[in-house]
């Protein structure tokens, strides 16, 4: 299984920032594309960001463009989502997967989505 543990969500206000983690869990990720999806309450996951293996290629959908930033450290075995300017339509459980990148629209989850970490934003 390709698992993810997802850390550093919280309660921000509006126009705040915030930077998620996810770390692999039980194997190595720099095999592996990465890409964050949310799932805000009562609606379904949606795509957020994509980055490569080598961290050279990323996606965002065109509601976080500009505002949010995808990155990774094969390393660390850890991917990260620092996200600026917060919306509270950004108010959702954040989570990780190893995905399939699929050129200019997105990618697909090769495994379930980790538990994900809250990211609440207040108005």
């Amino acid at each position: 299984q390709l698992q993810f543990v997802e850390s550093g969500g919280g309660l921000v206000h509006a126009g705040g920032s915030l930077r998620v983690s996810c770390v692999a869990s039980g194997f190595t990720m720099d095999r592996y594309a990465v890409g964050w999806f949310r799932q805000a309450p009562g609606k379904e996951y949606e795509t957020v960001s994509c980055i490569s293996t080598s961290g050279e290629i990323t996606w965002y959908s065109d509601i976080v463009k500009d505002r949010f930033t995808i990155s990774r450290d094969n390393a660390r075995n850890t991917a990260y989502l620092q996200m600026n300017n917060l919306k509270p339509e950004d108010t959702a459980v954040y989570s990780c997967a190893a995905v399939l990148l699929l050129g200019g629209l997105g990618c697909d989850a090769l495994d379930a989505w980790g538990p994900g970490t809250m990211v609440t934003v207040s108005s």
